[in-house]
């Protein structure tokens, strides 16, 4: 017999980051073989943040009030506001708590410090007392709306968000342009390491002919799954020993919603439910999106990509829309 929905303890696992950390940043051009430049504009982009974790712990004990834990996955770090964003969740029931990376690659600790959002991904089911079902946020994507377990999973199995796709190699398109470079001789371009690519190699692992493209929502997880998969920890080491994104890793939580599809142990939906920002380029296109969000009672989530790239101007408005609602009763 089905457990019931409501029965379900689901918490939230959060991987962080603080850039701008100069122990970090100085640990990170130890072992990069390019040492980084924090202060070049490109850099500031992808290490910068302007206290989005704060927002998408807020938007998870306001939001989700079913999530009973929230993990904090860092390096040696902590929010500034962490005794804060603690009190706040104790009030709402529920616990907060900082884990280290040096807890979840406990017997693995020779693949440590690392810098490799995949390689620490893949140690998430790790967590001590994590409960079988929990949920994997990027700290970039907030719940914006009042959410409820069934959003999550549906009779204890998963919701996978995204849309089918065939292989790269498999891409009939692909395959005539890349025949054609051929023909002229003009050099391919070398194979990436982009999400695509990973994703890729996770639907691969889980012996699929195609994918899932996943949108950038939060991804349903049960920790059994993996831990049923991972018995022989070959694989899993293969892929947490690259300090830094590797075209030949897979990424966890990609990987355990292809092995839910093998096993016919999910639920489906093509549509993402989503609101994404990746440039800010106008308010009034930014002021349009974030009304149709509100508007759309199917959508639940939006993520700011690189918030801190936008203008005052706009960053103001958005920051204020978010204070709005987190503080809207």
């Amino acid at each position: 017999m089905t457990k019931p929905v409501e029965n379900i303890q689901v918490d939230a696992v959060i991987t962080w980051v603080n850039g701008n950390d100069r122990n970090w940043q100085e640990k990170i051009n130890t072992y990069s073989e390019s040492k980084i430049n924090f202060s070049s504009k490109n850099h500031l982009k992808r290490y910068n943040s302007i206290g989005e974790i704060d927002i998408a712990i807020k938007s998870i004990i306001k939001f989700a009030p079913f999530i009973k834990n929230i993990f904090l996955v860092t390096d040696n770090q902590s929010p500034e506001s962490f005794d804060s964003l603690q009190s706040l969740a104790l009030k709402n029931g529920v616990n907060l708590e900082l884990v280290d990376h040096k807890v979840i690659f406990r017997g693995f600790e020779e693949y440590l410090p690392t810098f490799n959002s995949c390689s620490i991904i893949s140690m998430l089911f790790k967590i001590p007392n994590l409960s079988e079902h929990f949920i994997i946020f990027n700290d970039d994507t907030f719940i914006m709306k009042e959410t409820s377990v069934d959003d999550f999973f549906i009779d204890g199995e998963p919701i996978i968000r995204g849309e089918w796709q065939q292989f790269n190699e498999n891409r009939v398109l692909r395959k005539k342009y890349h025949a054609v470079l051929n023909l002229l001789n003009i050099p391919i371009k070398k194979k990436n390491t982009g999400f695509k690519r990973l994703q890729q190699n996770s639907a691969r692992l889980a012996q699929m002919d195609k994918y899932v493209r996943r949108f950038h929502t939060p991804v349903s997880v049960r920790k059994s799954t993996l831990v049923n998969f991972f018995k022989q920890d070959s694989v899993l080491r293969e892929n947490i020993q690259h300090r830094f994104r590797n075209e030949n890793q897979f990424i966890l939580s990609s990987l355990s919603e292809h092995l839910e599809i093998q096993n016919d142990t999910y639920h489906y939906r093509n549509y993402s439910q989503l609101t994404y920002f990746r440039s800010y380029k106008n308010l009034w296109l930014t002021k349009l999106k974030l009304k149709w969000y509100k508007k759309d009672q199917r959508k639940l989530f939006v993520t700011f990509q690189s918030l801190d790239m936008a203008n005052d101007k706009i960053l103001d408005y958005i920051l204020n829309w978010i204070e709005k609602q987190l503080n809207n009763n």
